[in-house]
């Protein structure tokens, strides 16, 4: 009895944000150097390693993953009347980002194998409005970018890559984020590499890198008064305050120093899962996650598909009941009131709601314990045996 009472009270968190222990040496690295406000020796480190890891261009470390996706529109000079494509199976910045512009969103379906937007349904969104595609690699698992990339030339569109969830991902052997014309990454708590809030933008064609450095820096020339390339510094252009503090890029590059390590530990969970919850889909009870041909993935997250929102609430609370912590995901957009101000769903919703109410979030985090994993399993199993 009392090992049965230990094992309800056992507690399997959801999401533990990642530590390696060089953090704290780091950030009183930083606090020691004076320099805290941000540009400082681990915001260029953060910089330069991430421009090593994809080939952009230029990395600029941000405030968080909104920011750096409201940097990409005003790189991409969304203007009010343009038109975005996105899909609405996303996190709200992704759309905030345009509508602060001006934009209207443009939702259209999702596949339902990767849960990313379908690139067969987008040409057909296109209007004379249309300015630029916003793929969403969910969970770490790449868009089709070479169909996205060959719709965007033929119609001279941006291509921005809400790669949030995408660091240490690929595309053909690209980082995502290097491909399209812009990237934005995530360092959020919930993220696989992570600083509390933090993000960075991926500038892939070298004529915007300045521009990029402006909007950064308040809409200054500062950045270039640094590098004593001007004499003094001013308002030229549009801007915020975008620039990351020292002691969050600190905290970050205690884990991108060496991203194979939290990579490895992973994909190695994800792997764990996928192996252990396979009988359970060959007998028809759940869906796996896909990764299609020529996608590497970072393990972002593990998901299972139940049969219907009325199965999922009910794992839910019996993984809670068990102490477990599963969550849902995205709610879509185009449900959302916001979303039916400020855009519309192009075509026909066949997957986005139906497969967003089945998709279920399992325990997925640096240092996760395959004994956890099991756990978790053993307990998915017990509720589709009941």
């Amino acid at each position: 009895m009392n090992f049965l009472a230990n094992e309800v009270t056992k507690m399997i968190r959801f999401n533990i944000p990642p530590y390696t222990g060089k953090e704290d040496k780091y950030i009183k690295q930083a606090i020691d150097s004076r320099k805290i406000c941000g540009d400082g020796q681990f915001t260029k480190k953060c910089n330069e390693k991430f421009e090593e890891i994809t080939g952009a261009k230029k990395v600029l470390m941000t405030t968080s993953g909104t920011s750096a996706l409201e940097m990409a529109a005003l790189l991409a000079d969304i203007k009010p009347g343009d038109e975005v494509i996105m899909p609405s199976y996303t996190f709200v910045s992704t759309a905030n980002a345009f509508v602060l512009r001006g934009a209207t969103i443009v939702f259209v379906d999702i596949r339902p194998d990767t849960m990313n937007i379908d690139e067969n349904l987008i040409e057909d969104a296109i209007t004379e409005k249309t300015k630029a595609i916003v793929p969403v690699h969910y969970g770490g698992v790449a868009c089709e970018m070479d169909t996205i990339c060959d719709i965007a030339k033929r119609h001279n569109l941006v291509v921005v890559e809400d790669a949030a969830q995408g660091v240490m991902s690929f595309y053909k052997g690209r980082a995502l984020g290097s491909i399209g014309d812009f990237g934005c990454y995530s360092f959020h708590e919930t993220k696989n590499y992570s600083m509390g809030e933090g993000g960075a933008v991926l500038v892939n064609h070298e004529k915007n890198v300045e521009r990029a450095e402006i909007i950064r820096e308040k809409g200054t020339n500062r950045t270039k008064f640094f590098r004593g390339q001007v004499d003094k510094y001013t308002w030229v252009d549009l801007g915020s305050s975008y620039l990351q503090s020292e002691l969050n890029c600190a905290y970050l590059y205690a884990q991108i120093e060496k991203p194979d390590i939290i990579n490895n530990d992973r994909l190695q969970s994800w792997n764990t899962y996928y192996e252990l919850l396979t009988p359970l889909k060959e007998k028809g009870c759940i869906d796996l996650p896909v990764v299609p041909e020529g996608c590497v993935h970072n393990a972002h997250m593990f998901y299972i598909k139940t049969k219907n929102l009325e199965e999922r609430s009910k794992l839910i609370a019996f993984l809670k009941e068990n102490g477990i912590g599963a969550v849902f995901h995205y709610i879509p957009l185009h449900s959302s009131p916001a979303g039916q101000q400020f855009g519309r769903f192009h075509g026909e919703d066949k997957y986005t709601t139906k497969e967003s109410e089945r998709l279920l979030r399992l325990p997925m985090y640096y240092r996760l314990e395959k004994k956890d994993i099991e756990y978790v399993v053993s307990k998915i199993k017990e509720f589709y045996e009941g």
